[in-house]
């Protein structure tokens, strides 16, 4: 599909969605709290959210900032009453009702949540909203729930555009509501991993103009399900999908990567501080779906990180991307509001190991800095702060255990600023294949198994030219077609990113893309398919839709 014919592919989406985005006030910072489905899934009663509520008031949960409970499925009878077509709470499971449970939850400081499905039934075989959806959402409102988790089971087809009318209607529904409702959409889930990531990639892009949240792929490992690895397995599954859609998470709405499982006896406490940490990077929705009264204290400990807690809640809530990637080593970083920078650090490995990022991976332009400036250099994990100078070779992790993480921010005054200066500085990878963009000291650019060095780490200048560590004084530049790096293309071969992925090429409206056979070329654009989504560094501006949309015309 060539670039005059993108217009027909992006006009449902861009007339449906209709220039309409989401309240940033309505939810200006990931949600934190409590759900119950990874860790007991319909196995739920009154008892476990009351406990859950006195025990969080007590052990610091709540003042940390878990200010949310939130029932997931199997709540309801099988069928909605006849008389008047509502759905039923259990009264076996809940027989105080759930008006009384969340008059409860609030007494004790907590915004109550509640589940249901855009389909016929819910994923547990429960009574969807599918054409009742005026009268759930006044029904679950009566019963004292400000935030609906809503899941995408039993949807009449599954196709993209059946999706797109019925959460169109609860985004329409919910903007007019005379209450504020905190919505979390879950069909983002049922397109991720396919063979062609189009329709993901869509309904991502309403997903995030819809609501405060969005679930876009697989569920978490519930806890009576895997041994050994499997949890770690699936955390990384649902780490490995995140990382492709930093672009879409904007103030107001949140990438939702799902529950934090941290009691699964799959995982070693090196690895639940991971999830943590990672998600926290993320500034990613901090829900977690455990034992609450039975977790230990050094569980709670982590759960309760200021300074991680701080990184997540940050104003900017940027999702941290990727610096650079190998086989052992993911390194990730993202600006903060006061100016600070964050590094975070995936040991993959299964051993510890030493890591040392430089100043230039960070972003941060040395050459125009006093040598004997300091910056310092603060362990979210320990507390500890160093003063780290500027002629140093960057900033060091040592000992990060197997499948271990180090966090460290980053402040201080550079080149008479009081913030450092960043250049957003990091991988350029194509979302679906997961290669990277990769430079040569000949000037050829081509798509390689990510292997973290110089030449697949991309600074993105403030005039829009792109060049990578490893030729610094030559950019992208698209020569008839084939990507060079070229000392010219940093003065001729300026780039713009898209919020459906697309690098685009100011001079001609071509976009960056991934041949069969490794090459980079720039060819007509077409709609967010496998071959032209990329991942970029966070603090690259992303333009949305419509103005891609007009630079094709």
């Amino acid at each position: 599909m060539k670039a005059q014919h993108i217009l027909a592919s992006a006009s449902g989406l861009l007339s449906a969605a209709n220039g309409a985005s989401p309240d940033p006030k309505r939810q200006p910072l990931p949600p934190m709290g409590f759900n119950n489905w990874a860790r007991y899934m319909c196995d739920i009663n009154e008892k476990i959210f009351v406990d859950a509520a006195d025990t969080m008031s007590k052990n610091g949960l709540l003042a940390a900032g878990y200010n949310r409970l939130n029932l997931d499925d199997c709540w309801s009878t099988k069928k909605r009453d006849a008389t008047n077509n509502k759905m039923v709470w259990d009264t076996t499971k809940f027989p105080q009702g759930l008006p009384w449970l969340t008059k409860y939850v609030k007494s004790k400081g907590f915004i109550p949540g509640i589940y249901s499905d855009s389909g016929t039934l819910s994923c547990g075989g429960y009574p969807g909203t599918l054409g009742y959806e005026e009268l759930d959402l006044q029904t679950f409102s009566d019963w004292g729930f400000e935030y609906l988790k809503l899941d995408g089971c039993y949807v009449p087809t599954d196709k993209e555009a059946a999706y797109h009318e019925i959460y169109t209607k609860w985004f329409k529904l919910l903007a007019n509501f005379p209450k504020p409702v905190v919505f979390s959409d879950s069909a983002p889930a049922y397109f991720s991993g396919a063979a062609n990531l189009t329709d993901w990639y869509t309904v991502m892009n309403w997903a995030a103009d819809y609501g405060q949240l969005a679930r876009h792929s697989d569920d978490i490992l519930v806890y009576r399900d895997g041994n050994g690895t499997d949890a770690w397995k699936s955390m990384m599954v649902n780490y490995g999908q995140h990382v492709r859609l930093a672009r879409y998470q904007q103030p107001g709405y949140f990438n939702d990567p799902d529950f934090l499982n941290t009691d699964h006896r799959g995982y070693t406490m090196d690895e639940k501080k991971t999830h943590f940490a990672l998600w926290a990077s993320f500034s990613a929705p901090l829900i977690i779906s455990a034992d609450i009264p039975n977790l230990s204290a050094e569980e709670i400990a982590f759960l309760s990180n200021k300074d991680l807690i701080a990184v997540d809640q940050d104003p900017l809530v940027q999702q941290a991307t990727l610096v650079s990637q190998d086989a052992t080593w993911d390194v990730l970083s993202k600006s903060l509001a006061n100016g600070d920078r964050l590094l975070t650090v995936l040991n993959k490995g299964e051993t510890p190991a030493d890591i040392t990022v430089s100043w230039a991976r960070l972003g941060i332009r040395t050459a125009r800095i006093d040598p004997n400036t300091e910056l310092n250099v603060k362990d979210l994990w320990t507390g500890a702060s160093s003063k780290v100078k500027i002629s140093a070779a960057g900033v060091s992790a040592k000992a990060v255990p197997r499948h271990g993480t180090a966090v460290f921010r980053i402040s201080g005054r550079m080149g008479g600023s009081d913030h450092p200066i960043v250049t957003p500085t990091g991988q350029i990878f194509n979302t679906f294949s997961l290669k990277c963009l990769t430079d040569d000291k000949s000037g050829t650019v081509s798509w390689k198994a990510c292997d973290a060095s110089d030449a697949q780490v991309w600074v993105h200048r403030d005039d829009g030219h792109i060049n990578s560590l490893l030729r610094p004084d030559e950019c992208i530049v698209d020569a008839n077609g084939h990507i060079l790096s070229r000392h010219s293309g940093c003065h001729t071969d300026a780039w713009t990113y898209y919020k459906g992925g697309n690098l685009v090429n100011n001079n001609n409206g071509h976009c960056l893309t991934e041949n069969a056979d490794g090459s980079a070329s720039s060819n007509f654009c077409e709609y967010e398919t496998n071959d032209q989504v990329v991942g970029l560094p966070i603090g690259v501006p992303v333009v949305d839709v419509t103005n891609f949309k007009k630079t094709q015309q």
